[in-house]
Order: C-alpha cells, then structure tokens, then sequence
C-alpha cells in the first residue's frame, strides 16, 4: 500500500523534477519474475531504477534498518517493510547465504528483485568486480536478468551526502539475459564467475564505466 501510495504521489514528481533518461524499457517485463541487475553508484539508484522500470522492485537492505530503537526506529522499519524492502544480515556469511532462498521465494511469487552484484556501492564510481550472488539466483531461479547501467546518481545524491542535486540521470535497460534450466550448473564455482562476468559485462556496456578486476569492498578497505 505504501508503495502504491508512492507511486501515485512521489513518482510523478520526481520524474517531472529530474526527468530521467531512460531507453530499453520495454526489455522490463510488465509482469511476472526477474532480476533487476544493475550497477550501484548511489543511494539514489534504488528510487531511480524502480521510477524508470514502472514497477516495484524489491531489493535486500541492511538488517539493521527495520531494528532501530525507538519510535523513530519503528517508523523506519514499516517504511522500509512498505516499500519492498527485503532485511538481510550483511555481516553473517550464513544470513547472507540464506537471503539467496528469500531472493528465489521472491521471485516464486512473480516480483522483481533488485540486486548490485558489486555488493557495495562503488567507492570510486568504476564498475569492480561481481560477487557471485547474481549467478546464484539467476541459476537456481532460471528467470530472466534484466541488466542496468545507471547513469549521473552519483552527482542527484553523492556518497555520504543526504542533500539531492538536480542533475541528468540515466536509466538504461538491456536486453534480457537467459540462464534458464542450469539450476544443477550453480555447484560449479567457474560457472559462477562465468556468468557473473556474462552480467557484468552487460551492464558495463550500459553504464560505460571502467572496469576494475577488484571487489569495491577491498578498495574501500584500502582506500
């Protein structure tokens, strides 16, 4: 409902305001399952993405998020709840894991499902290298993956910052990416990074980031 509520209200708005660039749209199914792959260079990119899809999108948040202390921390979780957002513990190699099964339940039930194969936001703006999760659930679901390159968020809303910029953002959908009846293909850790790279190389085309063969966690770590 919240959702529903925010796209008769907010979306209008903010597509009025920005005006998004967005091609490929019609390689976002108007219903049934897939994955919304995309690169990640700011937090804007999940009100964006969903704003040029005309469609919810689903995606993994922090755990942390729905368990603040408070009212305020009530509210916050309801909104996140409201608004599709999906807890998982980014600190437990085992949570983690498991939010691949919640991710195929998803998808089971006909959604979209957002996800940054980078698995952080990128620390430099360059495109690093996928974490095998996106293979995993293209696998083990077989539905489609839609890839996206996002374009100029990182200047609307940059890194560390909570204050908006009018700037021109692009939003660019490709074709879908078929890795149907290969289920028994996700025990294979080369298969994995073979598709993951399939992905990757996709949504770079979109995006026309430079490519670093390094996860953007240990950059930042370094950094």
């Amino acid at each position: 409902m919240l959702y529903r509520a925010a796209e008769l209200t907010v979306s209008p708005v903010l597509r009025a305001y920005f005006r998004p660039a967005v091609t490929g749209r019609d390689y976002v199914p108007r219903s049934g399952p897939a994955i919304i792959a995309a690169n990640h260079i700011s937090a804007s990119d999940e009100v964006f993405t969903p704003i040029a899809a005309r469609r919810q999108v689903f995606y993994f948040a922090k755990a942390e998020y729905f368990h603040g202390a408070g009212l305020r921390g009530e509210l916050t979780s309801r909104m996140f709840y409201g608004l599709g957002q999906v807890p998982v513990d980014r600190s437990d190699p085992k949570a983690a894991a498991a939010s691949i099964d919640v991710g195929v339940d998803l998808l089971a039930e006909g959604k979209l499902l957002g996800i940054y194969p980078e698995g952080t936001r990128s620390p430099d703006g360059r495109l690093h290298k996928f974490r095998t999760g996106v293979a995993r659930l293209a696998l083990r679901s077989g539905v489609p993956v839609i890839p996206v390159g996002l374009v100029g968020t990182d200047l609307v809303l940059p890194p560390g910052s909570r204050r908006w910029r009018r700037h021109p953002v692009g939003v660019h959908f490709g074709p879908a990416l078929d890795f149907s009846g290969r289920a028994e293909e996700e025990r294979s850790a080369r298969v994995l990074r073979e598709v993951s790279e399939t992905i990757r190389s996709a949504i770079q085309g979109l995006s026309g980031q430079e490519y670093v063969n390094a996860y953007g966690s240990a950059v930042k770590a370094t950094g």
